[in-house]
């Protein structure tokens, strides 16, 4: 394995994630965010084209989204094989969550171009709805499970990272968790300023990773010499 280069790829895809996933929902996304339920009786095309980029911006996220999880997968199997396979796979539900956010801007912005008679601003607001939710048990449920519980422990107990930074992580997965449990039961208001608030410690979490295996790749570490295990097959007494 070339170690270094799977850390320098896994750290631009971390940085990838941030470039395309904040400005799709704040910016790209924003004219349906602050006027859904009308907006699919507006006019214009300007919007529209807004949010063609936005979605073009998520699909990137994607890609990036399952290369962080893939990418590094040889490394995190000789931490731990289930680890690893659990990471990838919380990364995948992770990008179908997107993917049905994507789906919803979509939907909204040929409504829009193409409204039919009778349209009212009510299935609008439902997409949004719709939208807000997959973006809320996505990015804001499953992210706590996968990258920071599962990653953080795997970078925790093989210390491919420093320990101190991989605490981050572990504390910020679980509140992320909580807080998506918050706003599912009504607690706190989604995306509001609470939620905010108990991200921080995961985006620090992911972006730093990003930076870090960009600038320094992944430390020394006995996972990364020992040769692959070669078991012992007693029926046939050959190795696999």
């Amino acid at each position: 394995m070339d170690v270094r280069r799977i850390a320098t790829i896994t750290g631009w895809l971390w940085i990838v994630t941030f470039v395309t996933s904040i400005p799709a929902r704040f910016i790209f996304y924003a004219p349906v965010l602050e006027n859904g339920k009308d907006y699919v009786l507006g006019q214009g095309d300007d919007a529209m084209t807004l949010i063609a980029f936005g979605a073009l911006l998520e699909l990137i996220l994607i890609i990036a989204n399952i290369g962080t999880a893939v990418v590094p997968y040889p490394i995190h199997k000789r931490v731990n094989e289930a680890g690893a396979l659990g990471y990838v796979t919380a990364r995948v539900m992770e990008c179908v969550f997107i993917a049905v956010g994507i789906l919803c801007m979509l939907a909204i912005s040929t409504l829009r171009q193409d409204a039919p008679a009778g349209l009212d601003s009510a299935l609008g607001q439902g997409l949004e709805a719709v939208y807000e939710w997959s973006f809320r048990l996505g990015p804001g449920f499953v992210v706590g499970v996968g990258n920071g519980l599962i990653l953080g422990w795997l970078m925790y107990k093989s210390e491919l990272v420093p320990r101190g930074l991989a605490m981050f992580g572990l504390i910020g997965g679980p509140l992320i968790i909580i807080a998506g449990v918050l706003v599912m039961f009504d607690v706190i208001e989604g995306a509001g300023p609470v939620q905010g608030l108990m991200s921080i410690p995961e985006a620090f979490w992911e972006l730093s990773l990003g930076i870090y295996l960009v600038a320094k790749g992944y430390r020394a570490s006995p996972i990364l010499e020992a040769p692959p295990r070669v078991i012992q097959d007693p029926s046939v007494g050959a190795t696999r």
